[in-house]
């Protein structure tokens, strides 16, 4: 089992930065393929980013560029750093995670970020 729990969601100005962080319990946070999506109001879950399991990123279209994607695994945390933030991004951003030989089997509880205009 892993739970997973995001942080670092806020409400920022449209050209701002924020940086969501995801803490992974568990002792083989290494062997995950962790990634981030998205949730807008109205709309389906969205994929943002993730790791491939070669430890490659792999982008949205609509964040690249622009959204960062890191771990950390000594501290079982992944990272997604958003800069040039604009209104379209606003929505509730949940951290997944695969086992081996799964599909994002695994969700946090999300965090919201607001873009204003």
């Amino acid at each position: 089992q892993v739970q997973l729990v995001e942080s670092g969601g806020g409400l920022v100005q449209a050209g701002g930065s924020l940086r969501l962080s995801c803490v992974a319990s568990g002792r083989t946070f290494s062997n995950y393929r962790m990634g981030w999506f998205r949730q807008a109001p109205g709309k389906e879950r969205q994929f943002v980013s993730a790791f491939t399991w070669s430890g490659r990123t792999t982008y949205a279209d609509s964040v690249t560029g622009r959204f960062t994607l890191s771990r950390d695994n000594a501290k079982n945390t992944v990272y997604l750093q958003m800069n040039s933030l604009k209104p379209e991004d606003t929505a509730v951003y949940y951290c997944a995670a695969s086992s081996p030989g799964s599909s994002w089997n695994y969700w946090g509880q999300g965090t919201l970020v607001t873009v204003s205009s």
